[in-house]
């Protein structure tokens, strides 16, 4: 189902932070309003970090559910990870989540694929259950980038805003929201996440290319780096 997976996107990165994981779900506990009851799963979890946390911080009785291709050996263990794409696990699923979340990995499948996905994942919502869909804001990034990973990431940014289109043609009740979050890191930090490819747009680059696009990212940038992650946020109700 999905293309490439992404091995480092959460790995010693803003993303992994502790604050940033805090950040992130006190805007989930925000719009979500889950309590110690809800049943969550995340698909294209990763480590499974943000809902280990946010297990921990609203205290869940049923462990939150995280599905990812990559079975990482630093897991959390505060959740159940299942090593399956989402297709095949929601082919035999029987439960009802009261959150199904999805942080930017939609843009990995095709237009096709988020159709069903969509689909499936609406019957897998208990009432007043909810999507959460994020993705980069195609209208406002400010991802520090050099040349050729510009150009890449304006296109996937472009696809960003098809899905988005047909995410709103399918559900036209859908609500958008904004989460931004202060990002400040070293440079030579940010040279080693490019060196890992810790981002999508960078999977399909030679060594050559990415050798280029460090000297570039040191020709251009200081010693810091400060900018804002900026995600798009597509909710879908189950009313």
């Amino acid at each position: 189902m999905v293309k490439k997976n992404i091995k480092n996107w959460d790995n010693k990165t803003w993303l992994s932070s502790n604050s940033y994981i805090k950040s992130f779900n006190k805007f989930l506990i925000k719009e979500t309003k889950l309590n110690k009851n809800s049943k969550i799963l995340d698909i294209g979890c990763g480590r499974g970090k943000i809902i280990g946390s946010l297990s921990s911080k609203i205290k869940l009785i049923n462990k939150p559910i995280g599905i990812d291709l990559v079975n990482h050996k630093d897991k959390d263990k505060r959740i159940t990870f299942k090593k399956v794409d989402a297709l095949s696990f929601f082919r035999d699923n029987k439960k009802r989540f009261d959150l199904i979340l999805i942080k930017q990995t939609v843009h990995l499948l095709q237009l096709n694929q988020i159709k069903i996905l969509l689909r499936k994942m609406s019957k897998s919502l208990n009432i007043k259950g909810k999507i959460f869909i994020f993705m980069l804001n195609p209208n406002n990034n400010e991802i520090p980038n050099f040349k050729l990973m510009r150009k890449k990431l304006l296109i996937s940014l472009k696809r960003d805003k098809e899905i988005l289109g047909l995410i709103s043609s399918l559900y036209p009740k859908r609500t958008l929201k904004n989460f931004s979050y202060k990002v400040e890191i070293t440079k030579k930090t940010y040279i080693k996440m490019i060196k890992k490819k810790y981002i999508s747009t960078l999977l399909s680059l030679s060594n050559k290319q990415i050798l280029n696009g460090i000297n570039e990212i040191d020709f251009k940038y200081g010693k810091k780096l400060r900018f804002s992650d900026k995600l798009i946020c597509i909710i879908i109700k189950n009313i």
